[in-house]
């Protein structure tokens, strides 16, 4: 097919990259609803509960939106690109231009929405002749699968999501015009990929966007393999690394934070340059997640050093309602616990309710000088926690407030603290 043809996989809105949550760190990783989902396994015939519906970026009338093309950019030390953005017209050139001047590449982060077929199929052809292993931290969906599947390894970060539909041509008035996927099925076979996957992903509506699991996607050979966000660089500011990005996303990875910006700028401001530097020196996710929070745990943990005995006692009772809880999150919860105040309201996952009690009741004129490191409480064990917390609070106040201050801010071993709290 002719370059520059308006042959289409469907878009999908961008989303506000989460913590690795899924990440995230990371990691709350905030994709779309769609890719949010988890779904069973992909057979010849399409199953219904494995598709979910894009975001749509043509407008009825005009057609196809003049989006923003993908950004592509050389990644740290020289080792791996960038891509992240919608494959627009030259983006393929653009990469190609990239390649030929740093030939130590050897791998390709794609975060894409999609695009233009002939452009996946293009970035594609550039990643099979170099060699290069392609691994998605984010979400690759439509012709930005294209181009994954022709990596040397093809690997995929925890959480992350690869979306698939037929092809289309936009006709006029924005109106979608069925595309013959044989070029398409071509490509996905030719790089081994299961047949009947391949059936089921190219019967699927270009209205609509099938998301497999990982486990699913390795079964049928579109990913050669799951990393943690340890493995590679971080790519949370692929989009764009700079302050208002970074900004934004550490105030979504650590939400308390926003009270501390109100109160003294200056510190949001130092974590974002910590997070912008570590991106550029080519820190992993895991890593600048985890950096983010230890940092934020202390800055937290000052600013309620001085707290008032009854806002102790609520953040008392709140956090012994998490460790109450039973399910997955718990496990977090008791190890943050096990490290104080400042972890349990910087953790990932904590709930909106907990973290509106926080917010609701965060000191008016907090000390903002961070607080110095501490040991954690020398055990993990939840019931232990349960207990010393159970304790410290069956103290009228304030005597339960100053039992739960070396919970809180913790300096010695847990026998000693229990000792306190009970």
């Amino acid at each position: 097919m002719a370059a520059g043809s308006r042959r289409f996989f469907r878009g999908v809105g961008r989303s506000l990259r989460g913590s690795w949550s899924g990440r995230s760190a990371g990691f709350g990783l905030c994709l779309f609803a769609g890719l949010l989902t988890t779904h069973g396994p992909v057979r010849g015939a399409v199953d219904a509960s494995e598709i979910v519906p894009p975001t749509r970026f043509t407008d009825p009338l005009l057609g196809p939106s003049d989006a923003m093309p993908a950004r592509v950019a050389l990644g740290p030390q020289g080792r791996d690109v960038r891509l992240s953005g919608e494959l627009t017209e030259g983006v393929a050139d653009r990469l190609a231009r990239l390649l030929d001047a740093h030939p130590d590449v050897e791998r390709i982060h794609l975060t894409s929405e999609g695009g233009l077929v002939d452009e996946g199929a293009a970035v594609g052809a550039l990643v099979a002749r170099r060699g290069l292993v392609t691994y998605v931290p984010d979400y690759c969906v439509s012709a930005c699968t294209l181009a994954f599947v022709r990596g040397r390894e093809r690997l995929v970060l925890e959480g992350a999501r690869l979306g698939f539909h037929a092809p289309y041509e936009a006709g006029p008035f924005g109106i979608e015009i069925e595309a013959d996927s044989a070029p398409e099925r071509a490509a996905y076979l030719a790089a081994g990929i299961e047949p009947a996957f391949v059936d089921a992903a190219l019967k699927v509506r270009p209205d609509d966007l099938m998301v497999p699991d990982a486990a699913r996607l390795i079964a049928a050979r579109v990913a050669t393999g799951v990393v943690d966000v340890y493995r590679f660089p971080d790519s949370t500011l692929d989009d764009g690394p700079d302050p208002i990005q970074a900004r934004a996303l550490v105030l979504r990875s650590v939400p308390i934070l926003t009270e501390i910006e109100r109160a003294a700028p200056d510190i949001v401001r130092d974590l974002v340059a910590w997070y912008l530097d570590g991106y550029a020196q080519g820190r992993s996710e895991g890593e600048a997640i985890d950096g983010l929070r230890r940092r934020a745990a202390r800055v937290v943990a000052g600013a309620f050093r001085e707290a008032e005995p009854t806002t102790l006692l609520a953040l008392g009772r709140t956090t012994l309602r998490m460790l109450n809880r039973v399910g997955p999150e718990r496990d977090g919860t008791c190890a943050a616990a096990s490290e104080g105040l400042g972890a349990v309201l910087t953790r990932s996952g904590i709930g909106e309710s907990e973290l509106a009690i926080a917010r609701a009741i965060f000191p008016r004129h907090p000390v903002l000088d961070p607080s110095p490191e501490t040991s954690p409480l020398a055990s993990r064990d939840c019931a232990d926690l349960r207990r010393a917390f159970s304790a410290a609070l069956a103290h009228p106040s304030p005597e339960a407030a100053r039992a739960l201050r070396p919970l809180f801010f913790p300096e010695g071993s847990f026998a000693h603290v229990t000792a306190q709290a009970e």
